[in-house]
C-alpha cells in the first residue's frame, strides 16, 4: 500500500473550530500595575559588576527595581541548582521573601563553602506569581592556599606570553564568517500539510568554537536524518551531528566536520533596553545569501512561551528576522553574541531571541552530549481554545525516551503525568513538567494517533505505548466513525480502488457521465447516504473519479469547482505522493453544519489520465477516515 502525504490534519482542525466555539481572545489579563524591571545579577551589592558567570566563592546578588507597587507587595526569590556537580537536578538551595513597596530590590546568597560548578537559576515571584527567571553559571575551581613546597623551586624567567587568540571576529562586518546555513533533511509530519518524505528545511546557526561546535534551534535539527552545513566562502557543505538539544529552550548544539573555523564570542556587557543589535542569518528557504538587519533591544525580559518552546529568558528586539533566521545570532555592534533568534511576529514588528544568560549554561551542558528539558520530539502545541489541546509531534529523535516508548511523527501528545498539555496553546505546561523531573524519571503519556484512529497510553522510561481505545463518533451531525473498520471498494470496471469506513455502506461504482449522459470516465462514490452526500452538507462521503479523455489537465479541472456561496475558501496547496502529483483546495464552514469539503486533482508521472477526488467531512472521525482514503486511493 502506498503511503501518501495525508492532509487530514488541517481538515480535522477546521472541523474542530467549526464544531466548537473558541473561547477568549488570547489577550493577557493584568490585575495589578506592580512590575519588576531592570533585573540583573552581580557580584556586589552596588551592581558595579553585573555578570552571569560566578566563581565558587562569590556571593550572588540579585538586583531589580519594583515599580507601581503598594507597600504590601511581596517579592520572592527562589535559588535553584539546575545542574550542578554533586547536586540532584533542580535542587532548591534558598528562598527569600520581601514585603515592600516601589523601590530598589536586593537579594543575596553567599556560599556556605564553595559553590559547586554548574548551572543555576533565580526565579522572582511577584505576589506569588512567577514573574522572571534569571540564569547563571558557576565556574571554578577556586584553588585552596598552596602548601609550602619542601624545597623552594628554582626561579625561571618565563618569556612574555603571547596574548591568547580570540575568534578573530571583533566587528559586525566579520560576523558572516561564523554564521552558518543549515539544511536539515528527513521525514517530518506537519500538522497542516501532513507527511513530507525526504524533505529539506533550512535554518541558521553560528559557530562558537573553532573545532566546529555550533549553536542553532532545536526545531531546526531534531528528528532530521542528516544535517548539511554551509560555511562562508565554501562551495561544498559539511556534515554535522547533533550533540545535545533542549526542546523547551529551543536550543541545539551541533558538531561540524572539520576544524579551524572562525567563531563568535559572547557579549559580556549588560543587555539593556536600547542596546544596538543585529540579526544575522539566511532567511527564507533556498536563500543562500547572508543577511544582516539592525535594531535595538526593546524589552529585556519578554514572555518566552510559544507553541513550540517555553523559554525562561527572552529578549525582544526589532532587528527583522524571517523564517530561516531561526537559530541565528543576535549580535552587538562589535559582533558579540547577545542571544539566539528563535521567534517573530512580523505583523507587529516584534522579534525574539533566547537570552545569552539562559543560553550559555545550557549550551555548555549540551556540548557535552546531554539533552536538557527534552524527551526527543520536535513538537508544537495546538488547541481550539476549549476542549481540544495537546502537542503535535512532527518528528522523533532516535534513541530518546520518546522513541523508545513508541511515539511517532504524527502523534498527538495529549497528556503527560496526567496533566492535559497545550491548553493555552503553548509548551508551558509540558516544559514545567520536564523541569520538575529528572531525565531518567518514568512519566505517563497519553497519545492520539489520528492516522490510525487509535488512543494509546504508556510511559517514558517505562512501559511502551499500547492501544487503549479508538476515536469514537461524530461530534455534530456525523453519521459514521473512523474506528469501525475499513473496507476496500471498487468501481464497476475494477480499475479504481479506495479504502472507506465500513459504515459508508452505500456504494455506487457506475460510470462517470456528464449532464448530457456522455461517458467521461470511471467513478466510485461511497457514503452512509449517497443522496445526502450529494445534496446536503450534513453527510460525509467520498467521490473518486478518473478519466483519460476529459479534455483538461488537473490544473484546469480544479478550476471548475467553486463553493464560495456556501463555504470559506482555505486556499490551494500542492500535492505529491509516490504515484501522483497535483493540488488540492480546502473549503471550510460549509452550510449550517460547518462541514469541510476537499477537492483534489492529480495526474501520474506520464499524465496518462487525470484523477478527481472529492470528500465531505462533517466530524473529527471523518477526518481520520480521510487519512485512510488518501493512503489507499489508486487507479489500477
Amino acid at each position: 500500500m502506498k503511503r501518501l502525504p495525508f492532509i487530514h490534519w488541517i481538515l480535522f482542525m477546521l472541523l474542530v473550530f467549526a464544531l466548537a466555539a473558541c473561547g477568549g481572545d488570547g489577550g493577557e489579563i493584568s490585575f495589578s500595575t506592580a512590575n519588576i524591571q531592570n533585573t540583573r545579577l552581580a557580584k556586589d551589592e552596588a551592581g558595579s559588576s553585573t555578570t552571569t558567570q560566578f566563581g565558587q566563592e562569590d556571593t550572588i546578588y540579585v538586583l531589580a527595581d519594583l515599580n507601581n507597587a503598594p507597600d504590601d507587595t511581596t517579592v520572592k526569590a527562589v535559588f535553584t541548582a539546575v545542574n550542578a556537580e554533586g547536586e540532584s537536578p533542580n535542587t532548591q538551595i534558598e528562598e527569600a521573601d520581601l514585603t515592600t513597596g516601589s523601590g530598589a530590590l536586593t537579594f543575596n546568597l553567599a556560599p556556605s563553602g564553595l559553590w559547586p560548578n554548574g548551572s543555576y537559576k533565580v526565579e522572582l515571584y511577584l505576589n506569588d506569581e512567577l514573574d522572571q527567571t534569571l540564569t547563571y553559571a558557576v565556574e571554578g575551581p577556586v584553588s585552596a592556599a598552596a602548601a609550602e613546597p619542601t624545597d623552594a623551586p628554582e626561579t625561571i624567567t618565563e618569556p612574555e606570553p603571547t596574548p591568547a587568540a580570540d575568534s578573530g571576529i571583533n566587528s559586525i562586518e566579520d560576523v558572516r564568517q561564523a554564521v552558518i546555513r543549515i539544511q536539515a533533511q528527513g521525514s517530518f509530519v506537519d500538522p497542516e500539510f501532513g507527511l513530507a518524505l525526504n524533505t529539506a528545511g533550512q535554518g541558521t546557526g553560528f559557530i562558537i568554537d573553532e573545532s566546529g561546535i555550533a549553536v542553532t534551534n532545536n526545531h531546526v535539527v531534531t528528528g532530521a536524518a542528516l544535517l548539511e552545513v554551509w560555511i562562508e566562502g565554501e562551495s561544498q557543505p559539511h556534515n554535522a551531528k547533533v550533540l545535545g538539544v533542549s526542546e523547551c529552550a529551543d536550543l541545539a548544539v551541533i558538531d561540524i566536520d572539520g576544524d579551524g573555523f572562525p567563531a563568535l564570542d559572547w557579549y559580556d556587557g549588560p543587555i539593556t533596553v536600547g542596546l544596538d543589535v543585529y540579526s544575522a542569518g539566511f532567511p527564507l528557504f533556498g536563500n543562500t545569501e547572508f543577511t544582516l538587519t539592525r535594531g535595538i533591544v526593546s524589552k529585556e525580559h519578554a514572555n518566552g512561551d510559544t507553541s513550540w518552546a517555553s523559554v525562561d529568558s527572552v529578549i525582544e528586539h526589532d532587528a527583522t528576522i524571517n523564517p530561516g533566521n531561526s537559530g541565528g545570532p543576535l549580535v552587538s555592534e562589535n559582533g558579540r553574541i547577545v542571544g539566539v533568534n528563535y521567534a517573530s511576529r512580523s505583523d507587529t514588528n516584534q522579534y525574539f531571541a533566547i537570552s545569552r544568560d539562559l543560553a550559555r549554561p545550557l549550551i555548555e551542558q549540551m556540548r557535552e552530549g546531554n539533552d536538557v528539558q527534552s524527551i526527543g520530539i520536535n513538537g508544537e502545541a495546538i488547541t481550539d481554545g476549549e476542549t481540544f489541546a495537546g502537542i503535535w509531534v512532527s518528528s522523533v529523535e532516535s534513541g530518546t525516551p520518546a522513541d523508545k516508548a513508541g511515539i511517532r511523527g504524527g502523534d498527538f501528545l495529549t497528556s503527560l503525568e496526567g496533566l492535559v498539555l497545550g491548553v493555552d496553546g503553548t509548551m508551558a505546561s509540558y516544559c514545567d513538567i520536564l523541569r520538575s523531573r529528572n531525565p531518567e524519571d518514568t512519566m505517563s503519556v497519553e497519545i492520539t494517533r489520528f492516522g490510525t484512529g487509535e488512543l494509546l497510553e504508556g510511559q517514558l522510561n517505562g512501559r511502551n505505548l499500547e492501544v487503549v481505545g479508538t476515536l469514537q463518533g461524530a461530534q455534530s451531525g456525523g453519521e459514521t466513525t473512523g474506528s469501525d473498520g475499513y473496507v476496500t471498494i471498487n468501481d464497476d470496471s475494477g480499475q479504481l480502488a479506495v479504502n472507506i469506513p465500513a459504515s459508508w455502506a452505500q456504494v455506487d461504482g457506475s460510470a462517470w457521465v456528464n449532464d448530457a449522459g456522455e461517458n467521461l470516465g470511471i467513478r466510485v462514490i461511497a457514503s452512509p447516504d449517497i443522496n445526502g452526500f450529494l445534496t446536503t452538507w450534513a453527510t460525509p462521503g467520498v467521490s473518486f473519479r478518473a478519466s483519460d479523455s476529459l479534455g483538461m489537465d488537473d490544473k484546469q479541472l480544479i478550476e471548475q469547482f467553486d463553493f464560495s456561496g456556501d463555504c470559506q475558501y482555505g486556499g490551494r496547496e500542492s500535492y505529491a505522493d509516490q504515484l501522483y502529483s497535483g493540488q488540492y483546495d480546502v473549503w471550510s464552514n460549509c452550510g449550517s453544519t460547518g462541514a469541510t469539503y476537499v477537492v483534489l486533482t492529480a495526474v501520474p508521472a506520464d499524465a496518462a489520465f487525470v484523477i478527481l477526488l472529492e470528500a465531505q467531512l462533517v466530524s473529527e472521525a471523518d477526518a481520520a477516515a480521510f487519512d485512510e482514503i488518501l493512503n489507499s486511493f489508486v487507479v489500477q
